[in-house]
């Protein structure tokens, strides 16, 4: 599964300076340098000392500002690109270092080209993690690979012919999707300088300079549905990965051919869950909270929800948000029990016993409630060519609100449902 990601990403990042204009123009393909220094966050309790987080990036990016391209007019001054990067987090010893991969999109903020914001999410490989006997204070991160994600802004402050420096700050978070516990993240805020190396280049045969076409206005609608497989862990007691199988579908309406709006369901299987409630684990037991469980495992391992989602298409990909309402997820109530009362509740949980356990508060019910799910996707057929049918593949990390739940990987089909007038 990890493997898998990995790779689909990589070809996300590869893939991505792939965006050409259907007519040969001018690209400038930016190297762009960057040096961050900030704070590591503490990840838990009796978190290592660290002195200054450092962090070194390469930005590799294409400005599709003078694409012909639907999307890079509409949107304006986009950039795409990949940002490799080292990161020390001031502690070799106990927290070590990390390379990141982050394929990003950049644009301005404010309409004004002097600040630009970056988002960026990939992933990164970490030389050290946690230990229960080496290592047993940095809770942040407990596998080689975790899901990296960045959000910075950057201001011009000198600009010449081929070089615009920049200074700089931004957030940086990593965890693991919770395929293994404890998985507490790293959180970090960085300031930085950097340098914006740009390096026009321009076909052998570019056609004469033309005045582009006035955009048209267009709306159609869409049907979709998903299949997926993930895994996550269930508590550091259950920390062997299981798999979620998953189905959804959507309905909704793409916007000028770069905005999808879409109103769907959703259908999810947890394996964790279904075997905690047969295999009659603790608080399922005869006269335990949960007994109830028993009578129907398999619905009760299930979660059913509907989603509001948006989605920016690129050509062959998509980045797509959703938000989701869970209708149904009883087997919450079990992960939440044991994963948020003390930091270890062990496997068997005595009746007559001192251990704290979750309690339902106002923080649970918001987030039994509220599902997030964000998801790059490679579409089989250019969006650009508006094709009736299309496929893609996705990678997504899905939430409880803000807190990882599982990660997963989809196939999906997308039909377009055109009117008479809408050119295919």
């Amino acid at each position: 599964m990890k493997v898998l990601i990995t790779t689909f990403l990589f070809l996300y990042s590869v893939s991505i300076f792939g965006q050409r204009d259907s007519i040969s123009t001018i690209h400038n393909f930016r190297i762009t340098p960057e040096i961050l220094l900030g704070a590591t966050g503490e990840s838990n309790s009796n978190f290592p000392d660290r002195d200054l987080q450092k962090q070194f990036i390469i930005n590799l990016s294409w400005d599709h500002s003078k694409s012909d391209d639907e999307w890079s007019q509409r949107l304006k001054s986009m950039t795409t690109g990949i940002s490799i990067g080292y990161t020390d987090f001031g502690n070799t010893k106990h927290l070590g270092q990390a390379i990141s991969v982050l394929p990003f999109i950049e644009f301005n903020a404010f309409r004004t080209k002097n600040l630009r914001v970056q988002i960026g999410t990939g992933m990164s490989y970490f030389n050290k993690k946690y230990d229960s006997i080496h290592n047993p204070n940095n809770k942040a991160v407990s596998t080689d690979l975790s899901w990296s994600f960045k959000l910075q802004m950057h201001y011009n402050i000198l600009e010449t012919k081929t070089i615009n420096y920049h200074v700089g700050a931004g957030y940086f978070h990593h965890s693991n999707g919770h395929s293994r516990l404890p998985n507490q993240g790293y959180n970090s805020l960085l300031f930085g300088v950097s340098a914006e190396i740009m390096r026009p280049t321009k076909s052998i045969k570019a056609p004469p300079k033309q005045a582009k076409p006035d955009l048209q206005k267009s709306k159609y609608n869409y049907f979709a549905i998903r299949t997926g497989y993930g895994s996550n862990t269930l508590s550091r007691a259950f920390n062997d990965k299981k798999s979620i199988y998953s189905f959804s579908g959507e309905y909704g309406w793409v916007l000028n051919n770069t905005y999808k709006i879409g109103l769907g369901f959703y259908y999810r299987f947890y394996q964790h869950y279904y075997d905690y409630i047969v295999d009659n684990e603790s608080l399922v037991q005869d006269g335990r909270e949960f007994e109830q469980f028993k009578t129907n495992p398999g619905w009760n391992a299930t979660n059913l929800g509907l989603t509001l989602s948006g989605e920016l298409l690129l050509n062959h990909f998509g980045l797509d948000l959703q938000l989701g309402f869970n209708i149904h997820k009883p087997g919450y109530k079990i992960d939440w029990r044991i994963n948020q009362g003390w930091e270890y509740v062990p496997q068997v949980i005595p009746e007559e016993s001192n251990i704290v356990l979750g309690e339902f508060n106002t923080y649970y019910k918001i987030k039994h409630l509220i599902s997030t799910r964000f998801c790059l996707k490679y579409y089989l057929i250019s969006t650009k060519k508006r094709p009736k049918s299309n496929f893609y593949l996705g990678a997504s990390i899905n939430a409880n609100l803000g807190q990882a739940d599982f990660t997963e990987l989809n196939i999906g089909y997308v039909h377009n449902l055109f009117s008479i007038k809408e050119p295919n």
